[in-house]
């Protein structure tokens, strides 16, 4: 007698910037979708990820060490939000024609954020958010106890020091947050590029370069790829 096959997993991609929130989200994802894509955007300028500001370089090793492909989505700088929305929506149709229906998303609480993707980037029964409306400190104690590893890639210095670009993001770190900072960053007060942790096949290799500050508010870390 044959056993049937259980059915297959629905295809879904992850909206990725390639910190821990999306990370995690992916983590917890897998046992129910069947993530095939990793969805980036990139500020074409610079050759970076959108925000958090990190080589490109390192989102490919990155999705390599996943075993994940990435989708870079251009986009230039400054970047008009109509031109955001149009090549976005753009990346979706593509993905949705290959048989991609749902967007992965590492959001925590902002609701205004989740309506944003649901409403012009995704659609409403597209967007799955594992993480939502769990306590943040719990988020990042479960990030760190899986033995997952990142660095803060930037900082917004109306928040906190420039110093804690390219810390890494550990319990230390939770400690010396001042008060009022989301143990998260889900304010934007920081982001994070992951490196290390269980679903990676290999960590990903990387020094410290330099640190410099943008339109005078942000404090970037330069990460640079290296090889054993």
């Amino acid at each position: 007698m044959n056993t049937p096959l259980p059915p297959a997993k629905p295809k879904a991609l992850v909206s990725w910037s390639g910190g821990k929130d999306c990370l995690l989200a992916l983590w917890h994802a897998r046992a129910a979708f069947d993530v095939t894509a990793l969805l980036t955007t990139v500020t074409a300028e610079f050759g970076r990820i959108s925000i958090h500001g990190v080589r490109v370089e390192l989102l490919h090793l990155q999705a390599a060490s996943l075993g994940i492909p990435v989708r870079i989505v251009e986009i230039p700088y400054p970047c008009p939000n109509a031109i955001y929305e149009s090549v976005m929506r753009d990346a979706w149709r593509q993905a949705q024609s290959e048989g991609i229906h749902h967007a992965i998303c590492g959001d925590l609480f902002l609701e205004d954020v989740r309506r944003y993707r649901e409403e012009r980037l995704f659609g409403n029964n597209a967007c799955v958010f594992p993480l939502w409306q769990r306590p943040p400190l719990d988020v990042a104690h479960e990030f760190l106890t899986l033995g997952f590893r990142a660095v803060l890639c930037c900082v917004d210095t109306q928040t906190l020091p420039a110093e804690f670009a390219g810390r890494p993001y550990d319990d230390a770190l939770l400690r010396d947050l001042p008060a009022g900072v989301d143990p998260c960053g889900e304010n934007g007060e920081f982001h994070t590029f992951v490196h290390a942790g269980p679903v990676f096949r290999t960590p990903i290799q990387f020094e410290y370069g330099a640190r410099v500050l943008r339109e005078g508010r942000f404090a970037y870390c330069d990460l640079v790829a290296t090889v054993d």
